[in-house]
């Protein structure tokens, strides 16, 4: 079986949300392979910047997602005679195509929250708001392909009381890339440290965020995203006279990975989510997190007296609440203990997995 996988959604030279979930998943299928001679992957891209954060696959080069070609990309992936396409978005060309196809849906979160990434060129932007304000043009665009894909049972069970597709829907989580070993730690409890990883969109809530500091006297809360000069100031102007905030403005893996390793937890406010794969990050190092009181954070973070806590995201104070709870020496060293066996619920070579029994299924292979 032959698989090609769209990996023009690839960010240099960091990964956002699906990058990294395309990155991940094509390693895994990597792994899978390079053991099974009965399966090739092979990656399609757009610009050169996107292999080096890519697993060592086969690259082929087609037009951006964004072009005004996408419809008729189908045109130059027959060329490759593939068995099975996978895109980890569902926008992906398919007129004329003969292949099977497995389209994507992380997420319904645009159809309450309207505001397009501002990273998108503005006519794209335009277009992303007129497709958002009904069900159908969804609809159309799953029924194309042979099957659909989504990273949690939460937001399966939205694409199906929205009937938003006639086509068989599976599950293929997100996940973390697994840490060994995990990092040990005892003063969690005092760290006082809180890290935010994420979009600053109005649905990520980070005001929340920053206002709970006014209940967390000599705590630190870091950004750690990506932030326009505009919105920084605006949640500056939120702080708390005595509010410790820190914004980094982008970092590195690395970087990322050495602030979690010193933090009491990881914080989001997040009113929707499709997964939520910096809270899963945070669980794989041994990092409690506090969460929005929501199914999806439920289904990858909980149960009660796990890992998470949960909190209300239209109530700072309770925020705050929940992250004191965490200054109980046993209360923060049981979380933690619990992270990262609940982040290995998920793996990337299990999505992959399940990737490749729904492609066996499409070919009959």
């Amino acid at each position: 079986m032959r698989l090609l996988f769209d990996a023009r959604y690839t960010r240099w030279p960091r990964h956002d949300g699906i990058s990294r979930y395309g990155a991940g998943l094509l390693g895994g299928l990597a792994r899978i392979s390079a053991q099974d001679p009965a399966i090739t992957v092979e990656a399609l891209v757009h610009d050169d910047r996107q292999i080096p954060p890519l697993p060592d696959v086969l690259t082929h080069h087609v037009t951006s997602p964004t072009s005004p070609a996408e419809p008729l990309l189908a045109r130059q992936v027959n060329r490759l005679s593939p068995d099975v396409v996978f895109s980890p978005m569902q926008t992906m060309g398919s007129w004329g195509r003969d292949y099977r196809l497995i389209l994507t849906l992380h997420d319904l979160i645009y159809y309450t929250h309207p505001t397009p990434p501002h990273d998108l060129p503005l006519p794209i932007r335009g277009l992303w708001r007129a497709f958002h304000t009904a069900y159908w043009p969804q609809r159309l665009l799953l029924d194309r392909a042979d099957a659909v894909a989504t990273v949690s049972h939460t937001t399966a069970g939205l694409i199906r009381a929205h009937a938003l597709t006639k086509q068989p829907v599976s599950v293929i989580p997100n996940a973390a890339d697994p840490v060994d070993p995990v990092p040990q730690r005892a003063s969690g409890h005092d760290a006082r440290t809180l890290v935010y990883m994420g979009a600053f969109l109005p649905y990520k809530n980070a005001e929340a965020l920053v206002r709970s500091l006014a209940w967390l006297p000599g705590y630190t809360l870091h950004m750690a995203s990506g932030i326009t000069p505009a919105r920084e100031a605006a949640l500056r102007a939120l702080a708390p006279d005595h509010g410790r905030l820190v914004f980094h403005r982008g970092i590195s893996d690395e970087e990322y990975a050495a602030l979690l390793d010193r933090a009491t937890a990881l914080v989001t406010a997040s009113r929707a989510e499709g997964y939520g794969l910096p809270v899963v990050e945070a669980l794989s190092r041994g990092v409690p997190v506090v969460v929005t009181d929501m199914p999806i954070f439920r289904e990858i973070a909980g149960p009660e007296e796990g890992p998470a806590l949960f909190a209300d995201p239209d109530d700072p104070q309770d925020f705050a609440r929940a992250v004191r709870l965490l200054e109980d020496p046993v209360r923060w060293k049981r979380a933690s203990a619990a992270a990262p066996a609940r982040a290995a619920q998920h793996s990337w070579d299990e999505s992959a997995l399940r990737l490749l029994e729904l492609a066996r299924e499409l070919t009959g292979s």
